[in-house]
């Protein structure tokens, strides 16, 4: 008797956050005030430019003239109301939006100026905050972080426990120095796994940004 052919199930794709898996919101390690404030970052465009031979000049006026904001020559960031460039090697920066409105069309313009690759989804994003900031990422940077070593808005291509990262420096907050880090997707729950080992001496706090 053959058998009678059915449609195969549904399925519902879910976005997920790429903290999704290894973390979430609340507070572990010591009680009490918290010395550290994880702040989970998501919903924000990303974007390699690499600008071409001689390219360089062409692509940041274009920057400059969509967004206001100048493409550092240095590892810094450069800060705007709307977007960020990071600086990322000689002639390469990350361009990070606060939202994904109209992200599309701005790479589609800035490829006549540089090769552009989308990431907003390859990485993920984290600011650490707090009076024991600096004590924790000593415990696996390998810079020196001290304010007058790393200023406001220095930026570095670094390692942090054998894991490839990007960071940056914010202005202080009302909680302490205030530190970006941007690390691959596939390596976040190996990164998580190290900062939460790391952090839980000095307490953490972890809230959705």
């Amino acid at each position: 008797m053959a058998e009678t052919a059915t449609s195969p199930t549904a399925i519902a794709w879910v976005p997920r956050g790429a903290w999704s898996g290894s973390t979430r919101a609340g507070s572990f390690g010591a009680e009490g005030v918290s010395g550290i404030i994880a702040t989970l970052l998501g919903g924000f465009g990303l974007a390699t430019l690499i600008a071409g031979t001689g390219g360089a000049s062409s692509l940041s006026q274009a920057v400059e003239r969509r967004l206001g904001i100048v493409l550092p020559a240095t590892p810094r960031i450069v800060r705007g109301q709307t977007h960020d460039a990071i600086w990322s090697g000689p002639e390469q920066w990350l361009l990070r939006a606060a939202s994904r409105d109209g992200w599309s069309a701005l790479l589609g313009e800035l490829a006549a100026h540089a090769a552009v690759s989308e990431q907003s989804d390859a990485r993920a994003a984290l600011r650490l905050s707090g009076s024991q900031v600096r004590k924790v990422l000593a415990k696996g940077v390998m810079l020196d972080l001290h304010p007058a070593a790393f200023a406001v808005g220095d930026a570095a291509l670094t390692s942090i426990a054998h894991v490839g990262v990007q960071l940056w420096r914010l202005p202080d907050g009302p909680d302490g120095p205030v530190f970006e880090i941007l690390v691959a997707r596939s390596m976040a729950g190996s990164f998580w796994s190290w900062f939460s080992a790391s952090a839980a001496e000095f307490g953490c706090t972890v809230t959705a940004g």
